[in-house]
C-alpha cells in the first residue's frame, strides 16, 4: 500500500502522515512546507496550519449548531437534533452542580464548551487516514493532519487557557497573601499545626512551595499530555492499519467502534479535571 500510494516504504508513509502542514518564518519571510519538507523543523515558533483550520473550524460548527437550536427552540415537540443538544447541556449542567463548589457564571459554559469541542476534535479520528489527505494532495497540499487534539500545540493551548483562569480565580477568590501564603507555603504542611519552631517556618514554608509550585504545574500537563497521548496513540493505529490496503476496512470499523469510547471518555475527562481544579481554585479553605 504504501508503494502504491508513492511512498518508498511504510515509514515514509507513516511520517507523512504525522507531519503538520507548517508555516515559519525564513530570512523575514512567512514560507510553509508544502513543497519542502523540512524548512520548518526545529522551529519554535513554526505555526501548525492544519491544526489551526481544524480547530476553528469545528469550533465554528459547534458554536453555529448550538445558536441555530437554541434560536428555534421548541417546547412542544422538540426534534432530534434539540433533544440530543437539550441532553448534552443537562448533562453537563449536572456535572457542575456535583462538583463546582463555588458561584460562577462561566464555569457551566466553558464545560460545555470544552467536552463539545474536544469531542468534535476527537471524532475528527474516525475519518479514514487516507481521504481527507489525498482530497488535500490533489489541491496542492502536501500535509495535513485533520484531528487537532493530536497536536500537542493544541492541546497544550487549552490547557494553559485553564491555567490562567485557575490563576485568576485562585487570586480573586482567595487574595494574593491566602493564595501564596495560606495555600502554597502553609500546606501540606502547616508548620503552626505541627508545633514546628517558628525559627524553622521559612524552611517549612519553602518545602511546601516546591512541593504545591509542582502540583500546580502538573494540573496543565495533566490536562494536556494526557489528551494528546490518548488521541495520538489512537491516530497511529488508525495509520499503521491503513498499510494493510484495501483489506483494511474491517479493522478499520472494528477499531473505530473502540475508538468512539476513547474519544468520548477523553473529551469527559478533559472537562472533569477543568471543573474540579476551578472548583479547588474558588475554596476559600
Amino acid at each position: 500500500m504504501a508503494s502504491e500510494g508513492g511512498y518508498a516504504n511504510s515509514g515514509e508513509y507513516i511520517q507523512h502522515h504525522l507531519q503538520n502542514l507548517q508555516a515559519c518564518q525564513v530570512d523575514g519571510q512567512w514560507v510553509t512546507n508544502i513543497h519542502e519538507t523540512k524548512i520548518c523543523a526545529g522551529n519554535f515558533w513554526a505555526l501548525n496550519l492544519d491544526s489551526m483550520f481544524w480547530s476553528v473550524f469545528l469550533g465554528i460548527i459547534f458554536c453555529t449548531l448550538f445558536y441555530r437550536v437554541a434560536k428555534n427552540i421548541e417546547a412542544g415537540k422538540p426534534g432530534k437534533l434539540q433533544a440530543m443538544i437539550e441532553m448534552v447541556v443537562v448533562f453537563v449542567d449536572d456535572a457542575v452542580k456535583d462538583t463546582f463548589h463555588g458561584k460562577s457564571p462561566v464555569i457551566a459554559p466553558l464545560a460545555l464548551t470544552i467536552v463539545v469541542w474536544v469531542f468534535l476534535m476527537n471524532l475528527m479520528d474516525l475519518i479514514p487516514v487516507d481521504w481527507i489527505p489525498k482530497l488535500a494532495q490533489i489541491a496542492g497540499i502536501e500535509y495535513m493532519k485533520v484531528v487537532p487534539s493530536t497536536d500537542v500545540n493544541v492541546t497544550f493551548g487549552m490547557s494553559l487557557s485553564v491555567f490562567a483562569l485557575i490563576l485568576f480565580y485562585s487570586f480573586k477568590i482567595k487574595g494574593v497573601g491566602g493564595f501564596i501564603v495560606g495555600e502554597l507555603m502553609m500546606n501540606p504542611l502547616n508548620p503552626k499545626d505541627l508545633g514546628v519552631p517558628k525559627i524553622l517556618w521559612p524552611l517549612v514554608c519553602s518545602f511546601n512551595l516546591v512541593l504545591e509550585i509542582v502540583a500546580l504545574l502538573a494540573k496543565p500537563l495533566s490536562l494536556s499530555l494526557r489528551l494528546f497521548g490518548n488521541m495520538y496513540a489512537g491516530e497511529l493505529l488508525f495509520i499503521l492499519i491503513a498499510l494493510i490496503g484495501y483489506w483494511q476496512l474491517p479493522l478499520h470499523f472494528g477499531w473505530a467502534v473502540f475508538h468512539i469510547l476513547v474519544v468520548t471518555l477523553q473529551a469527559y475527562i478533559f472537562m472533569m479535571l477543568t471543573i474540579v481544579y476551578l472548583s479547588q481554585a474558588h475554596e476559600h479553605h
